[in-house]
C-alpha cells in the first residue's frame, strides 16, 4: 500500500496507509458511531469535514446502497484504524480519499482536547508530508463556507409521496438526509423537497400544513434564505427542524447559536426530557448549537453529557425542534415518534 500523510492544525503530521489515493483538506472531526458507516459517510452534513472513525475497524458487513442517506459521499476523506477492501474500493471508486493504519485514539483525543481541527491529507503513490501542509495551508474554517448550502442542496424542487393522503410538507434542503423523507412518506405525508434557498413566493404556491428545515452542514447563519421562511411562516403554518433546522429557527426567532469544541456525532447520545424526566439515545452530527433560544422557544429536552438543547418548542406557536435526529438509521430508533408529533401539528 502507498503512503498517506495527515497534517494537523499545528503543522504535526501523522503517517498512515493510503486505501483511496488523492489530496484534500477540511475540518477534521470524528464519530463514535460502531455502526452505520455507510450512513455516515454518505451524510450531507459531514460535507467540507474530513471524518474520523473512532471504532477500530470499518467495513464489517460490507457496503449496500439501500443504506445510503444520499447518492454520493460527502465527507472530504475518511480516516479508520482498520478499513476494509469494500469501503476503502467504494471511496476509491467514488473519488475520496482514505487512509488507515494509524492510531485514531491519538486523533480522537487530540479533537476532544482542541476541538476540531482544519487538517490535510496526501495519499497515494505521489503522497508526501509537504503536499498533506500545502492542503492544510489553504483550510477554511467551517463558517467561512458562507455557500455549503449549494453543495448539499437540491437543484430544483421534487416530491415525494404525490398521492398522499396525509399532510403536505413543504421541506427545506439545507443537506438533508434520505431517511428523513422517508420517515414522513411512511406517514402517508406528500413531502416537496425544496432548494435551501427557496423563497416564500415559491413556498406559497404549495400552501404546505408544515414547513420543515432539513439538517445540513456548516454554520446556520449562512442558511439565511431558509430562516426568512421561519420569521415570514411563524405563526402561520406549524414549524418543525432537525439538527441545522433547530439551529435556523433558533436564529430566525431571536436566538442565537454557537460552534462547539467538537461537536456530537454517534449513534450513543443520551438525551433527557425535562417534561418526563425520561432519557432516550439518539444518533447526532453536528458542530453547532443553541446557545440562547431566545424568548420564543421553550428548551424541551437537554444533552445529558453537557447540557446543550436538544430540543426546542413553543406550543402556542406550533413550533417542535430537536437538535437530533430522530430518524436516525441505522438508530437508535428511541426518537422516532417526533415525526408523528410533527404531522399532528399540521392535522389540528
Amino acid at each position: 500500500m502507498s503512503e498517506a500523510y495527515v497534517a494537523l492544525e499545528g503543522e504535526r503530521v501523522v503517517e498512515a496507509r493510503s486505501r483511496a489515493p488523492g489530496a484534500t483538506r477540511g475540518e477534521l472531526v470524528f464519530t463514535t458511531a460502531y455502526t452505520g458507516y455507510e450512513e455516515s459517510l454518505t451524510d450531507p452534513s459531514y460535507e467540507e469535514q474530513i471524518l474520523t472513525f473512532s471504532y477500530p475497524l470499518i467495513g464489517n458487513y460490507g457496503v449496500r446502497e439501500e443504506r445510503f442517506e444520499s447518492d454520493r459521499v460527502h465527507p472530504r476523506a475518511a480516516v479508520a484504524r482498520e478499513m476494509t477492501d469494500d469501503v476503502a474500493e467504494w471511496l476509491e471508486d467514488e473519488g475520496v480519499p482514505a487512509v488507515d493504519h494509524l492510531d485514531t485514539r491519538d486523533l480522537v483525543t487530540e479533537i476532544r482536547d482542541g476541538g476540531a481541527m482544519k487538517c490535510g491529507i496526501s495519499a497515494g503513490p505521489d503522497a508526501s508530508e509537504a503536499a498533506a501542509l500545502e492542503q492544510l495551508a489553504q483550510c477554511k474554517h467551517m463558517s467561512d463556507h458562507t455557500d455549503i448550502g449549494a453543495q448539499v442542496s437540491v437543484d430544483e424542487p421534487m416530491v415525494a409521496n404525490e398521492a398522499g393522503d396525509g399532510p403536505t410538507v413543504a421541506l427545506i434542503d439545507c443537506g438533508a438526509k434520505g431517511s428523513i423523507v422517508s420517515s414522513l412518506i411512511e406517514r402517508d405525508a406528500t413531502v416537496h423537497i425544496l432548494p435551501y434557498d427557496t423563497t416564500k413566493s415559491e413556498v406559497d404556491a404549495l400552501a404546505p400544513d408544515v414547513l420543515f428545515v432539513s439538517n445540513g452542514p456548516g454554520d446556520p447563519v449562512n442558511f439565511e434564505a431558509a430562516g426568512e421562511l421561519v420569521t415570514d411562516y411563524v405563526g402561520e403554518v406549524p414549524l418543525a427542524g432537525i439538527c441545522l433546522g433547530q439551529q435556523v429557527v433558533a436564529n430566525a426567532l431571536g436566538g442565537e447559536t454557537e460552534k462547539m469544541e467538537f461537536g456530537h456525532r454517534g449513534v450513543n447520545q443520551p438525551v433527557r426530557d425535562l417534561r418526563t424526566d425520561q432519557v432516550v439515545m439518539t444518533t447526532q452530527n453536528h458542530g453547532y448549537t443553541v446557545a440562547d433560544p431566545g424568548e420564543k422557544l421553550d428548551v424541551t429536552q437537554i444533552n445529558v453529557n453537557d447540557d446543550t438543547p436538544e430540543g426546542l418548542e413553543n406550543d402556542d406557536l406550533d413550533i417542535i425542534t430537536r437538535q437530533y435526529h430522530p430518524e436516525a438509521n441505522p438508530g437508535p430508533h428511541d426518537s422516532l415518534s417526533f415525526f408523528d408529533d410533527v404531522l399532528a401539528m399540521a392535522q389540528e
